[in-house]
């Protein structure tokens, strides 16, 4: 690995950084500063905006036009910042003790970085089979941009067979994780005063008797998980990570939101969930219209993650192993667009540097040393797309 690529990474990775691409902002000045260093390295870049026209996808290929080709993909966005006790300003890349600092650093702008940082070295007229480089939007918030990406990508006939998605995994090979499928339900009752609660619709203890279905739901998991299942723990979680509602302890509750999320291991999962809150949302729904028939419960899908199966053959895995010297792969808890691309008819496998103990945490980093090593795999795939 040529000292300059790493030192190359390094630069483009505080560059990185410097853009705050917090899922609730825009990306579009960062895909421009990646698409212009792609299109240096002889890249054709196609990028598309999401309906607001203030994010966007980068699609970029080098080599020959034709399918079975390999992408090499990272999302942009980064998590918030507020609220965190960060030493060092969290869009001003810091080095310290071996360890490069920054709000994205190692989720996931290290492995961006690095992919950038070597595509000048991919002479695109000796490959074999085209190397795609996807950069995507809001994959924080739902996988957003990789759900439009792959559907783009179909529209416009490219074929990839392979993607390599570069989270956090401390370059271990990840060939399975489980999905993730977030909601927010609305409760809306009626208002009135709490002196006289049989005249109104608490919106509150209707969302409690909600949740507590959940909570029901989610320990009757643990019976389901399969006898062969790898992941940690071995069933289907499912949590209630907000609740809001209400106006003060005097007033019948008008307005009640919580929001939720459930992490399947298995496909039967998904439905048996989904259909057993549909038919509990309607069992409190008509009790709530049969006092007042403005009440309501509504269900907002926030994002619908599939995960990454893990299959007997995977070309990526094979590939990935090669490359890093692997000789198995691992499952995690934690989602990420590889489930897309897996639906979407490529093999997947999930491999980056830095930790995912780091992300989203104040202070998160990247050790230098795991961009070196993701370097040396890029190096790799290099040598074995031109052998």
């Amino acid at each position: 690995m040529p000292s300059d690529t790493l030192s190359r990474t390094r630069e483009i990775l505080a560059d990185l950084i410097a853009f705050p691409t917090v899922s609730a902002d825009s990306n579009l000045a960062l895909i421009d500063y990646a698409a212009g260093r792609l299109r240096q390295a002889g890249a054709t870049c196609m990028v598309t905006r999401d309906p607001s026209g203030t994010k966007a996808n980068l699609f970029a290929t080098l080599g020959p036009r034709a399918d079975g080709g390999i992408v090499l993909s990272g999302h942009a966005d980064v998590v918030p910042v507020e609220g965190q006790d960060w030493a060092t300003d969290p869009f001003r890349m810091v080095e310290r003790d071996g360890r490069l600092y920054g709000r994205g650093a190692c989720d996931m702008k290290g492995f961006i970085a690095a992919c950038l940082a070597v595509a000048p070295e991919f002479d695109g007229t000796a490959l074999r089979r085209p190397l795609h480089f996807a950069i995507t939007y809001d994959e924080e918030v739902g996988c957003l941009g990789a759900r439009a990406l792959v559907q783009e990508l179909a529209r416009s006939g490219i074929r990839p067979s392979v993607a390599i998605i570069g989270e956090p995994t401390e370059m271990r090979v990840i060939e399975g994780h489980k999905g993730c499928y977030e909601y927010t339900t609305e409760f809306v009752g009626l208002e009135g005063h709490g002196s006289q609660p049989e005249l109104g619709v608490n919106a509150v203890e209707y969302a409690v008797r909600y949740v507590s279905r959940l909570l029901e739901i989610r320990e009757g998991m643990k019976d389901r998980a399969p006898v062969d299942s790898r992941f940690v723990p071995p069933w289907t979680t499912l949590q209630v990570g907000c609740f809001n509602g209400g106006a003060a302890r005097n007033v019948i509750a008008g307005h009640c939101a919580v929001e939720w999320e459930f992490r399947p291991v298995q496909a039967p999962d998904v439905d048996f969930i989904k259909t057993a809150m549909a038919r509990h949302e309607e069992e409190l729904r008509r009790e709530m219209k049969s006092i007042s028939p403005g009440a309501d419960i509504v269900t907002h899908t926030i994002g619908e993650v599939e995960g990454l199966a893990v299959v007997e053959q995977s070309e990526a895995r094979d590939i990935v192993n090669e490359l890093t010297g692997a000789n198995h792969a691992d499952v995690v808890a934690f989602g990420t667009e590889a489930g897309l691309f897996q639906q979407a008819g490529m093999s997947a496998v999930i491999c980056g540097p830095g930790s995912i103990a780091q992300a989203h945490k104040p202070d998160e980093y990247v050790e230098i040393g795991q961009l070196a090593s993701c370097i040396s795999m890029l190096d790799g795939l290099r040598r074995k797309l031109t052998a």
